[in-house]
C-alpha cells in the first residue's frame, strides 16, 4: 500500500518529467536531464528550506532563555513545558518546521534516487499517455561519460562535494575538555562523524551505484553549497 502510493505520487511523476526533459534536450542526453531535474526539485524545496533555517536561527537566538527555563524548572516538567511554549509563541517560532522539512525531503530524495538508479536499466516505470519516450536515449553524459557504469572518480567527487557541504553547515568541533558533560561529548563526536566520517561512507555507497546516481548527488551538493554561500553573504 505505502510502496504503491510512494510510486504513484513521487517515483512515476519524476520518471515522466525525466523522460520529458530527455526528449527536449538535444541528443536526448539523460545525464543532462538528471542535472536539470535535480536543480528544479531543489528550487521547489527552497521555500521550505528557508523556513527551516529561519526556525533554527530563531531557536539559537532564544537558547539562553530556554536553558534558563529548563534549569529553573527541571523538577517541574509541566511548568517547564508551559513556559517554553509561551516563549515559542512570544517569538513566533514553530519548532516543528525543521522536522517537517526533513519529513518532506526524505521521500523526495528517495524517489529521485530510485528513478535515477533504475530508469537506465529497467522498463518497469509507467509513462503517462501524453508522454512520448524518445526513440534513442543517450546515456553518455555530454557525449563523454557512460552514466550506466560505476566510477571511483565520480564516487570521489560525490564524497568531496558532500564533504564541502557538511563542512559549511556542521559546526566545527570544539576542543574537547576534561570532565565536560556527556551532551558536549555527544555533540563533539557527532560533529566529527558528520564532517569526516560521512563523506567516507558516501564514497563507498556511491561507488556501488551507477554514475547517474552520483551525478544527481553531486548536482544536489553543489546547489546546496552554493545556496549556503549566498545565504552567508546576505547574513554578513
Amino acid at each position: 500500500m505505502i510502496s504503491s502510493l510512494f510510486n504513484s505520487l513521487l517515483v512515476t511523476p519524476f520518471y515522466n518529467i525525466l523522460i520529458i526533459l530527455t526528449g527536449i534536450i538535444p541528443g536526448a542526453d539523460i545525464g543532462v536531464a538528471i542535472v536539470i531535474l535535480t536543480i528544479l526539485v531543489k528550487i521547489l524545496l527552497l521555500p521550505l528550506y528557508q523556513q527551516s533555517l529561519k526556525t533554527q536561527k530563531a531557536l539559537k537566538k532564544i537558547e539562553p532563555e530556554l536553558t534558563q527555563i529548563k534549569e529553573k524548572y527541571k523538577d517541574n516538567k509541566v511548568e517547564q513545558t508551559r513556559l517554553i511554549l509561551e516563549l515559542y509563541q512570544k517569538y513566533q517560532i514553530h519548532p516543528l518546521s525543521s522536522v517537517l522539512m526533513v519529513f518532506i525531503q526524505i521521500p523526495i530524495i528517495l524517489a529521485l534516487f530510485f528513478v535515477f538508479r533504475d530508469s537506465l536499466t529497467t522498463t518497469g516505470h509507467t509513462l503517462y499517455f501524453f508522454v512520448i519516450k524518445p526513440e534513442i536515449i543517450s546515456t553518455h553524459f555530454l557525449g563523454l561519460i557512460d552514466i550506466t557504469t560505476k566510477s571511483v572518480w565520480f564516487a570521489g567527487l560525490t564524497a568531496l562535494t558532500q564533504g564541502i557541504y557538511l563542512w559549511q553547515t556542521v559546526p566545527k568541533p570544539e576542543k574537547k575538555e576534561l570532565g565536560q558533560s556527556w551532551q558536549k561529548d555527544f555533540q563533539h563526536g557527532m560533529s566529527l562523524q558528520m564532517r569526516y566520517g560521512a563523506p567516507v561512507l558516501i564514497f563507498f555507497v556511491s561507488w556501488g551505484f551507477p554514475i547517474a546516481v552520483s551525478l544527481y548527488w553531486i548536482t544536489s551538493n553543489i546547489f546546496a553549497s552554493g545556496f549556503e554561500l549566498i545565504k552567508k553573504q546576505f547574513e554578513d
